[in-house]
């Protein structure tokens, strides 16, 4: 008898009629097979992967990709819901029949000449009642190594498939690399995404943002739970106990760093679960669980350092059970180690920059792209806690909102209740960066760090928020934080990185009750020894800006909310207009 998943890939190939189809296992032997056919295989004129300095980054790989091809293309991303009301004004939508006939097109006939890999996955631990089947489809022998780093491939997946048809279905291709020929479809009521013309993880690796996400956070609206791009840690105290925080941040502010933190204090300790996707689900006590769908980090390289990020560094260097991808990044020659800003304080005087040309610093541009990537598994991370497979996920006593922003939103503060906490982290705006194509620096609004994810009708995400926080029995507290506040003369005010975890020990004490705070407009401020500053050279005028309402700065941000709200409008629930309003009045 054929399977559904064995139907699905008859169907595939004698569309895409590939010269070849190829079902990964997930075993180790069938990596070293794939990464060796990688390095001698040439895809739109570059070789795939180029072996690394195997004394430096064991198990190590470089790929370089297309210049056009190095970011997600929000504006070439759609959500193909039956109504445009559905997929809301935050996403880009277009008619389902019209979606599928424009794919079929580019799809029909994409793989001859090619291999068809097959890659049955799970995103979740195999016994986790809260995991996901899933099938990709691809071209890529790129694509189907990541995948292979970034989820739970082979074997395992396809026995808990089954004869199931409750799987995703992710179809890919390169094709032809075209920006003009470039579209990721997304069709949340069939549980499939066609992502073609890009080879770039956020648009190919479909568990990823595609289905992790947009896919999951309407699985998440119609089934009672929330998928959402954030990390997951446990924070350790100096008497054992561990209390597990979410947090969501945009990329580029710090959220890697965050999940991979060493703390300043004796005693502390960060314990690893996620770095960027949370599934969160109400268990049997009432509490909020959370656990990672995915199995590894991609993670942007520039900036990461000794200095910035060591337990990633470690990470990085620590490959006993994955081979480990650079992507994008430039090449010291010297050494043929991956190199990128930030990096080193001396940038090494014999550079290939990422398009593959030697360095020439004279023209202005980096070496390493802004963007440029790395795909390590997570079970190399030295810090990864205990708790990662636990099929019930952890117990979240603290969520954590942020942006990058260098005025108006202090350092932290604490939501007074559930409502105020989702009100805060709706109206979040934070400065653009190089993850997504597009200008870089303007503030947008980036609601829980979900705007470019979020599967459906962002009015109804809201609504998803409260639901979700009424059947709670216990509610965690909800923080928001900015890491990126500027004076005067342009300069940080906050140190960051490692000084972080002090806010977080603060976050821990609020949330045991050990530690008193101060009312505000907008929350609940440290009160004057609520931060433990101990051999931080850091001025009382300072905190006192890091930690004040500046009503100014907020009549100026007033504006730019209302103007979001808008967007959504009778969608906006009833509760967040409200509090909106009571902001509003505050601030005159």
């Amino acid at each position: 008898m054929t399977t559904p998943m064995e139907k699905f890939i008859k169907e595939m190939e004698d569309f895409l009629c590939p010269s070849k189809v190829y079902v990964m296992d997930g075993s180790d032997e069938e990596a070293k097979k794939l990464t060796k056919e990688a390095q001698a295989m040439q895809v739109d004129g570059r070789i795939v992967l180029k072996e690394l300095n195997q004394k430096e980054y064991p198990n190590s790989y470089y790929h370089r990709s297309n210049p056009n091809d190095v970011a997600r293309t929000e504006h070439l991303t759609f959500v193909c819901s039956p109504t445009k009301e559905q997929a809301g004004p935050n996403n880009n939508w277009l008619d389902p029949k019209e979606a599928k006939t424009k794919m079929d097109a580019l799809f029909k006939g994409s793989m001859k000449g090619r291999t068809m890999f097959v890659i049955p996955f799970l995103m979740g631990a195999p016994k986790s009642p809260y995991s996901k089947n899933c099938v990709q489809i691809t071209d890529s022998i790129y694509v189907a190594l990541s995948m292979r780093i970034m989820t739970r491939v082979g074997k395992q997946a396809i026995e808990k498939i089954g004869d199931s048809d409750d799987f995703f279905r992710g179809i890919h291709s390169i094709g032809d690399i075209n920006p003009g020929r470039r579209y990721i479809m997304h069709f949340p009521q069939d549980n499939m995404v066609m992502s073609f013309g890009s080879g770039y993880g956020g648009n190919a690796l479909l568990g990823k943002k595609c289905y992790s996400l947009r896919i999951g956070s309407y699985l998440g609206y119609q089934e009672g739970w929330l998928a959402e791009h954030m990390i997951i840690i446990g924070v350790e105290s100096h008497d054992g106990k561990i209390t597990y925080f979410l947090g969501a941040f945009p990329s580029a502010c710090g959220k890697t760093n965050l999940a991979l933190l060493e703390p300043v204090f004796k005693g502390y300790k960060v314990w690893t679960l996620g770095d960027d996707i949370a599934w969160l689900n109400i268990g049997q006590d009432g509490k909020l669980y959370a656990i990672n769908p995915e199995a590894g980090f991609f993670g942007v390289a520039p900036g990461t350092a000794d200095k910035t990020n060591p337990v990633m560094m470690r990470t990085l260097k620590n490959n006993k059970f994955f081979p480990t991808l650079f992507t994008n990044t430039a090449i010291d020659n010297s050494d043929n180690t991956p190199w990128w800003e930030g990096l080193s304080d001396k940038k090494p005087k014999d550079l290939t920059d990422w398009q593959g040309e030697k360095f020439d610093e004279s023209k202005g541009s980096p070496a390493a792209h802004p963007n440029s990537r790395f795909t390590v598994s997570i079970y190399n991370c030295p810090t990864l806690s205990k708790e990662y497979d636990n099929p019930q996920g952890v117990p979240i006593s603290g969520i954590i909102f942020g942006g990058r922003r260098k005025d108006t939103i202090p350092l932290v503060y604490e939501c007074k209740d559930w409502d105020s906490g989702v009100f805060a982290a709706s109206i979040i705006g934070s400065e653009t960066t190089a993850a997504a194509s597009g200008a870089q620096g303007a503030v947008r609004r980036d609601p829980m760090a979900m705007l470019p994810f979020c599967g459906y009708n962002m009015g109804d995400y809201f609504q998803h928020w409260l639901d979700m926080g009424k059947k709670l029995k216990v509610q965690p507290k909800i923080f928001m934080v900015n890491w990126f506040r500027k004076d005067e003369n342009g300069t940080f005010m906050w140190p960051g990185f490692r000084d972080n975890s002090r806010v977080i020990k603060w976050m821990i004490d609020r949330i045991n009750g050990k530690s008193a705070a101060k009312d505000s407009e907008i929350g609940l401020f440290p009160d004057e020894n609520g931060l433990d500053l101990t051999g931080l050279n850091i001025s009382p005028e300072t905190m006192q800006k890091l930690l004040t309402v500046n009503k100014s700065e907020w009549q100026k941000e007033i504006p730019s909310i209302e103007e979001f709200y808008a967007k959504f409008g009778e969608k906006i629930p009833k509760e967040l207009t409200k509090l909106l309003q009571t902001l509003k009045q505050k601030m005159r």
